[in-house]
Protein backbone atom coordinates (compact mmCIF):
# COMPACT_ATOMS: atom_id res chain seq x y z
CA UNK A 1 0.00 0.00 0.00
CA UNK A 2 1.26 3.43 -0.86
CA UNK A 3 -0.34 6.53 0.57
CA UNK A 4 0.49 10.08 -0.51
CA UNK A 5 -1.16 13.49 -0.59
CA UNK A 6 -2.62 14.74 -3.88
CA UNK A 7 -4.47 17.74 -2.50
CA UNK A 8 -6.01 18.96 0.73
CA UNK A 9 -8.69 16.33 1.08
CA UNK A 10 -7.86 13.46 -1.25
CA UNK A 11 -5.13 10.86 -1.22
CA UNK A 12 -3.90 8.24 -3.60
CA UNK A 13 -4.03 4.54 -2.81
CA UNK A 14 -2.20 2.04 -4.95
CA UNK A 15 -2.62 -1.70 -4.70
CA UNK A 16 -0.35 -3.87 -6.82
CA UNK A 17 -1.25 -7.47 -7.62
CA UNK A 18 0.58 -9.64 -10.13
CA UNK A 19 0.85 -7.67 -13.35
CA UNK A 20 -2.00 -5.32 -12.56
CA UNK A 21 -2.30 -2.14 -10.51
CA UNK A 22 -5.51 -0.48 -9.41
CA UNK A 23 -5.32 3.19 -8.50
CA UNK A 24 -8.04 4.84 -6.47
CA UNK A 25 -7.51 8.58 -6.70
CA UNK A 26 -9.79 9.33 -3.79
CA UNK A 27 -10.29 7.54 -0.48
CA UNK A 28 -14.06 7.89 -0.85
CA UNK A 29 -14.09 5.55 -3.86
CA UNK A 30 -14.52 2.57 -1.55
CA UNK A 31 -15.65 4.29 1.62
CA UNK A 32 -18.96 5.70 2.80
CA UNK A 33 -19.14 7.86 5.92
CA UNK A 34 -22.84 8.64 5.78
CA UNK A 35 -24.22 8.45 9.30
CA UNK A 36 -27.52 7.23 7.90
CA UNK A 37 -25.90 4.22 6.26
CA UNK A 38 -22.73 3.32 8.15
CA UNK A 39 -22.30 5.38 11.32
CA UNK A 40 -18.88 3.99 12.26
CA UNK A 41 -17.35 2.81 9.00
CA UNK A 42 -13.63 2.20 9.25
CA UNK A 43 -11.20 3.27 6.55
CA UNK A 44 -11.58 0.44 4.03
CA UNK A 45 -8.97 -0.88 1.58
CA UNK A 46 -9.95 -3.62 -0.88
CA UNK A 47 -7.72 -5.58 -3.26
CA UNK A 48 -9.24 -7.74 -6.01
CA UNK A 49 -6.85 -10.25 -7.62
CA UNK A 50 -9.47 -11.27 -10.20
CA UNK A 51 -8.29 -14.42 -12.06
CA UNK A 52 -4.58 -13.82 -11.51
CA UNK A 53 -1.79 -15.35 -9.44
CA UNK A 54 -0.74 -18.81 -8.31
CA UNK A 55 0.95 -20.01 -5.13
CA UNK A 56 4.48 -19.72 -6.45
CA UNK A 57 4.23 -16.04 -7.45
CA UNK A 58 2.15 -14.69 -4.57
CA UNK A 59 4.68 -15.18 -1.77
CA UNK A 60 6.23 -11.71 -2.01
CA UNK A 61 2.86 -9.95 -2.10
CA UNK A 62 1.54 -11.96 0.84
CA UNK A 63 4.70 -11.25 2.81
CA UNK A 64 4.38 -7.52 2.13
CA UNK A 65 0.76 -7.45 3.26
CA UNK A 66 1.44 -9.50 6.38
CA UNK A 67 4.31 -7.20 7.36
CA UNK A 68 2.30 -4.02 6.83
CA UNK A 69 0.98 -2.07 9.79
CA UNK A 70 -2.82 -2.04 9.88
CA UNK A 71 -4.29 0.64 12.12
CA UNK A 72 -7.17 -0.15 14.44
CA UNK A 73 -9.54 2.08 12.45
CA UNK A 74 -8.69 0.40 9.12
CA UNK A 75 -10.16 -2.67 7.44
CA UNK A 76 -8.21 -4.52 4.74
CA UNK A 77 -10.00 -7.09 2.60
CA UNK A 78 -8.46 -9.21 -0.18
CA UNK A 79 -10.10 -11.45 -2.75
CA UNK A 80 -9.43 -14.35 -3.15
CA UNK A 81 -8.18 -16.41 -0.22
CA UNK A 82 -4.46 -16.40 0.66
CA UNK A 83 -2.21 -17.22 3.61
CA UNK A 84 -2.74 -13.79 5.10
CA UNK A 85 -2.39 -12.53 8.64
CA UNK A 86 -5.71 -12.66 10.56
CA UNK A 87 -5.76 -8.83 10.68
CA UNK A 88 -6.47 -8.93 6.94
CA UNK A 89 -9.92 -10.27 6.06
CA UNK A 90 -10.64 -12.42 3.02
CA UNK A 91 -13.40 -11.97 0.44
CA UNK A 92 -14.76 -14.27 -2.23
CA UNK A 93 -15.20 -12.71 -5.66
CA UNK A 94 -18.78 -13.89 -6.10
CA UNK A 95 -21.53 -16.10 -4.66
CA UNK A 96 -24.97 -17.33 -5.64
CA UNK A 97 -28.41 -16.42 -4.30
CA UNK A 98 -29.37 -19.77 -2.71
CA UNK A 99 -27.93 -22.14 -0.11
CA UNK A 100 -27.37 -25.16 -2.36
CA UNK A 101 -28.67 -26.96 -5.43
CA UNK A 102 -27.89 -27.92 -9.03
CA UNK A 103 -25.93 -24.79 -9.95
CA UNK A 104 -22.68 -26.01 -11.50
CA UNK A 105 -19.86 -23.50 -11.23
CA UNK A 106 -21.47 -21.46 -8.46
CA UNK A 107 -20.53 -21.13 -4.79
CA UNK A 108 -22.77 -20.44 -1.81
CA UNK A 109 -22.17 -18.10 1.15
CA UNK A 110 -22.02 -21.18 3.38
CA UNK A 111 -19.17 -22.62 1.32
CA UNK A 112 -17.35 -19.29 1.50
CA UNK A 113 -17.67 -19.19 5.29
CA UNK A 114 -16.51 -22.79 5.47
CA UNK A 115 -13.26 -21.60 3.84
CA UNK A 116 -12.96 -18.97 6.60
CA UNK A 117 -13.67 -16.02 4.32
CA UNK A 118 -15.91 -13.32 5.78
CA UNK A 119 -16.69 -11.03 2.82
CA UNK A 120 -17.90 -11.34 -0.76
CA UNK A 121 -17.67 -8.98 -3.75
CA UNK A 122 -21.00 -8.71 -5.58
CA UNK A 123 -22.08 -6.74 -8.63
CA UNK A 124 -18.58 -6.24 -10.04
CA UNK A 125 -18.68 -4.81 -13.56
CA UNK A 126 -17.13 -7.97 -14.99
CA UNK A 127 -19.95 -10.03 -13.47
CA UNK A 128 -22.50 -7.56 -14.85
CA UNK A 129 -21.15 -7.15 -18.37
CA UNK A 130 -19.09 -10.29 -19.07
CA UNK A 131 -21.45 -12.77 -17.39
CA UNK A 132 -24.70 -10.84 -17.88
CA UNK A 133 -25.77 -10.52 -14.24
CA UNK A 134 -28.79 -8.25 -13.85
CA UNK A 135 -29.45 -5.69 -11.12
CA UNK A 136 -32.24 -7.96 -9.86
CA UNK A 137 -29.95 -11.00 -9.54
CA UNK A 138 -27.27 -8.94 -7.80
CA UNK A 139 -29.86 -7.66 -5.33
CA UNK A 140 -30.96 -11.22 -4.56
CA UNK A 141 -27.35 -12.29 -4.04
CA UNK A 142 -26.73 -9.33 -1.71
CA UNK A 143 -29.78 -10.27 0.37
CA UNK A 144 -28.78 -13.93 0.65
CA UNK A 145 -25.12 -13.22 1.44
CA UNK A 146 -26.09 -10.85 4.25
CA UNK A 147 -28.68 -13.28 5.61
CA UNK A 148 -25.96 -15.94 5.73
CA UNK A 149 -23.64 -13.67 7.72
CA UNK A 150 -21.16 -12.48 5.09
CA UNK A 151 -20.03 -8.89 4.68
CA UNK A 152 -20.81 -7.54 1.20
CA UNK A 153 -18.75 -5.27 -1.04
CA UNK A 154 -21.48 -4.14 -3.44
CA UNK A 155 -20.14 -2.65 -6.67
CA UNK A 156 -21.72 0.06 -8.81
CA UNK A 157 -20.47 2.09 -11.78
CA UNK A 158 -21.29 3.38 -15.25
CA UNK A 159 -19.89 2.43 -18.68
CA UNK A 160 -18.20 4.89 -21.07
CA UNK A 161 -21.37 5.45 -23.11
CA UNK A 162 -23.23 6.25 -19.88
CA UNK A 163 -21.04 9.17 -18.78
CA UNK A 164 -23.30 11.88 -20.19
CA UNK A 165 -24.87 14.30 -17.67
CA UNK A 166 -27.95 12.73 -16.14
CA UNK A 167 -27.24 9.25 -17.50
CA UNK A 168 -24.48 8.40 -15.01
CA UNK A 169 -26.78 9.26 -12.13
CA UNK A 170 -29.63 7.20 -13.57
CA UNK A 171 -27.41 4.14 -14.01
CA UNK A 172 -25.83 4.19 -10.55
CA UNK A 173 -29.17 5.11 -8.92
CA UNK A 174 -30.81 2.03 -10.47
CA UNK A 175 -27.92 -0.20 -9.42
CA UNK A 176 -27.91 1.23 -5.89
CA UNK A 177 -31.70 1.13 -5.48
CA UNK A 178 -31.77 -2.64 -5.94
CA UNK A 179 -28.93 -3.08 -3.44
CA UNK A 180 -30.50 -0.74 -0.87
CA UNK A 181 -33.78 -2.64 -1.11
CA UNK A 182 -32.00 -5.76 0.12
CA UNK A 183 -29.98 -4.26 2.98
CA UNK A 184 -31.28 -4.03 6.54
CA UNK A 185 -27.97 -3.48 8.34
CA UNK A 186 -25.34 -1.32 6.62
CA UNK A 187 -22.62 -2.16 9.14
CA UNK A 188 -21.69 -5.19 7.01
CA UNK A 189 -21.93 -3.48 3.62
CA UNK A 190 -19.45 -1.40 1.64
CA UNK A 191 -20.80 0.35 -1.46
CA UNK A 192 -17.89 0.47 -3.92
CA UNK A 193 -18.18 2.98 -6.76
CA UNK A 194 -15.85 2.37 -9.69
CA UNK A 195 -16.68 3.73 -13.16
CA UNK A 196 -16.46 0.86 -15.62
CA UNK A 197 -14.77 3.09 -18.20
CA UNK A 198 -11.78 3.43 -15.83
CA UNK A 199 -11.16 -0.32 -15.47
CA UNK A 200 -8.25 -1.60 -17.56
CA UNK A 201 -8.40 1.36 -19.95
CA UNK A 202 -5.60 3.55 -18.63
CA UNK A 203 -8.17 6.23 -17.78
CA UNK A 204 -8.68 7.32 -14.19
CA UNK A 205 -11.69 8.94 -12.56
CA UNK A 206 -10.78 12.20 -10.86
CA UNK A 207 -11.57 12.81 -7.18
CA UNK A 208 -14.09 15.43 -8.29
CA UNK A 209 -15.93 12.96 -10.54
CA UNK A 210 -16.18 10.45 -7.70
CA UNK A 211 -17.33 13.11 -5.24
CA UNK A 212 -20.06 14.26 -7.63
CA UNK A 213 -21.49 10.74 -7.87
CA UNK A 214 -21.24 10.23 -4.10
CA UNK A 215 -22.94 13.56 -3.44
CA UNK A 216 -25.88 12.69 -5.69
CA UNK A 217 -26.17 9.20 -4.23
Amino acid sequence: LEKGKDDQDSCKLKYITGQAMWEYADTDLQRLDSSAMAPSRKFFVGGNWKMNGQKQNLGELIGTLNAAKVLADTEVVCAPHTKLDPKIAVAAQNCYKVTNGAFTGEISPGMIKDCRATWVVLGHSERRYVFGESDELIGQKVAHALAEGLGVIACIGEKLDETEPGITEKVVFEQTKVIVGNVKDWSKVVLAYKPVWAIGTGKTATPQQAREVHKKL
